[in-house]
């Protein structure tokens, strides 16, 4: 069965720089085609910068800023790696305000690569069971989770269910478990 996410709309967490462009494209294009309306969400206006690995790429338009952005109004986060745009967005207070709102409001989240940083930083993955990429392991334990080198790890132990993977490789499986998370409207049983 095909997961339909129809009347459902999902916040992509960026920085305006050093987003990794398959991390934030093939989830969007995925949640789209299933039907959701897809938001970018920045700290600045304009534009963001893509990036495949260390390489400047294309730029994407911001939809709404990170500080007009209402937890309220949106179903589920995304939040794409890229080691330049967790390093920025983690030390945004809007941003990491948004996303703790986005957990405590129970709604589901998808964070893969470097992204869980903001995680870290908002104090959200304390008892929480997560993968990322393996030079965030020791910030991720020591920040009170669990790390696991799986492609894609589920965690519905906390006030959301949180879906995480390591890299671009493991893309297929993120964006496969995501849709099904966001279509069950992410109901972690809690």
């Amino acid at each position: 069965m095909t997961a339909d996410l129809q009347g459902l709309t999902i916040a992509f967490v960026v920085s305006n720089e050093g987003i990794e462009e398959a991390e934030l494209r093939r989830p969007w294009d995925e949640l789209a085609s299933k039907g959701a309306t897809v938001t970018l969400v920045a700290p600045e206006e304009g534009e963001v910068q893509l990036m495949q690995h260390l390489d400047r790429t294309d730029r994407f338009p911001v939809d709404l800023t990170v500080s007009d952005a209402r937890a309220d109004d949106f179903d589920a986060v995304v939040l794409p790696g890229g080691v330049g745009n967790a390093d920025l967005l983690r030390t945004d207070d809007a941003a990491v305000g948004f996303v703790k709102d986005m957990f405590s409001r129970g709604r589901p989240a998808g964070v893969i690569c470097h992204a869980p940083w903001v995680l870290v930083e908002g104090g959200l993955v304390e008892d929480r069971t997560l993968t990322s990429w393996p030079s965030l392991e020791t910030d991720i334990r020591n920040a009170g989770g669990t790390w696991v080198d799986e492609e894609v790890q589920v965690c519905t132990s906390g006030p959301n269910v949180l879906v995480t993977s390591r890299k671009p490789d493991d893309l297929d499986a993120f964006c496969a478990t995501l849709v099904e998370v966001i279509g069950s409207r992410g109901d972690s049983g809690a």
